[in-house]
């Protein structure tokens, strides 16, 4: 792999033969990893490719994995990452479906992870999707299963209603948006504010962030990789830059939701939530009285499978956010079956 895979997944090979008892990644190594403004220094499991394109009067470069299976079964799948993930959060799913068969393509969205962090960029999620499909163009790929995660899962029903031609099933996990937080009470901010927030991350506040909402609490040395794949970004010479892409990506989640429109979904849907999942995008802003009344994933997964016509969901009892990373077993157990 080179000679820098002192990062990313030889890092994730050194969490996990730490044991059990180890605290964390950055107690144990010095300095604490540093990466570069497009994640240089972290290492991707499969190679990293680029698709250039123009969009809002400037050249953009998108990263991205294009994964072929040793037998394919003629189909596609695109994997969505979520907010605080990248394209190699996805290794397990990823090698997962290829042994089924299906060709895998995971990008990194414009704004995060290897993709480019534009100062001046308008985020959308019509524009995020029409990045994707243009893509998928330069693939030559017409049609294919969308998976996405999270802000991902926003993104995936968006591009669903947008181009549903292009979709062969949708499957939303722990999708962002199954309520609209502003409507419920908790307060807007500015992006400023936003940022401000943003730059003063660091590996033990994302931990402990992830911790809560990803893994319903628990923790294994296995998750420490992506609070530092995360916290490095940060450490390095484009932390600035991260944080001020993160912010408008934060003010695009509060203002664009999509349930409004589940009832417009004409592909076949699945939704796979972590009954343990809590969140919600503002609630550390709101009033005890307004957090209680949100992120109870079990409720909204019902009423967010009611809604979408024909849409299937699959829960599981005891996982959080995460439940790809937190219980791969039974996360591709279940979505093997339901891709089938």
């Amino acid at each position: 792999m080179g000679k820098r895979k002192h990062a990313g997944w030889v890092e994730a090979a050194a969490v996990l033969m730490m044991g059990a008892g180890a605290v964390t990644m950055e107690a144990q190594a010095e300095p604490a990893p540093v990466y570069g403004p497009r994640l240089e220094g972290f290492a991707y499991p499969w190679p990293v490719r680029e698709f250039s394109f123009a969009s809002q009067r400037q050249t953009l470069r998108m990263a991205y994995m294009d994964v072929l299976p040793e037998r394919t079964n003629g189909q596609v799948a695109v994997l969505l990452h979520g907010k605080n993930f990248c394209a190699a959060t996805w290794a397990e799913t990823i090698r997962v479906l290829t042994g089924r068969g299906y060709r895998v393509i995971a990008p990194d969205q414009i704004g995060f992870c290897k993709s480019d962090t534009p100062e001046n960029y308008q985020f959308s999620f019509e524009q995020l999707a029409l990045n994707t499909r243009a893509l998928l163009d330069s693939l030559g790929v017409e049609k294919a299963v969308m998976i996405g995660h999270s802000t991902g899962g926003m993104l995936a029903a968006r591009y669903a209603l947008m181009f549903p031609d292009r979709l062969t099933q949708l499957v939303m996990v722990d999708p962002l948006g199954l309520e609209d937080w502003r409507a419920k009470g908790a307060p807007w901010r500015s992006v400023d504010q936003w940022f401000a927030a943003e730059r003063h991350k660091t590996a033990e506040t994302i931990r402990a962030y992830e911790k809560k909402v990803y893994y319903a609490g628990g923790w294994k040395p296995a998750y420490e990789p992506w609070v530092q794949m995360l916290a490095g970004q940060y450490r390095g010479s484009g932390g600035e830059a991260l944080a001020w892409n993160s912010a408008r990506l934060y003010d695009m989640i509060y203002t664009q939701p999509v349930l409004y429109e589940f009832p417009a979904l004409r592909v076949p849907t699945v939704l796979m939530i972590g009954d343990k999942d809590i969140t919600a995008i503002g609630a550390d802003g709101a009033s005890p009285e307004v957090r209680a009344r949100l992120g109870h994933y079990p409720v909204l997964a019902k009423a967010t499978a009611a809604a979408i016509p024909g849409a299937k969901l699959i829960e599981f009892p005891t996982l959080g956010h995460a439940p790809q990373i937190q219980d791969p077993e039974a996360f591709h157990s279940a979505l093997l079956e339901v891709l089938r």
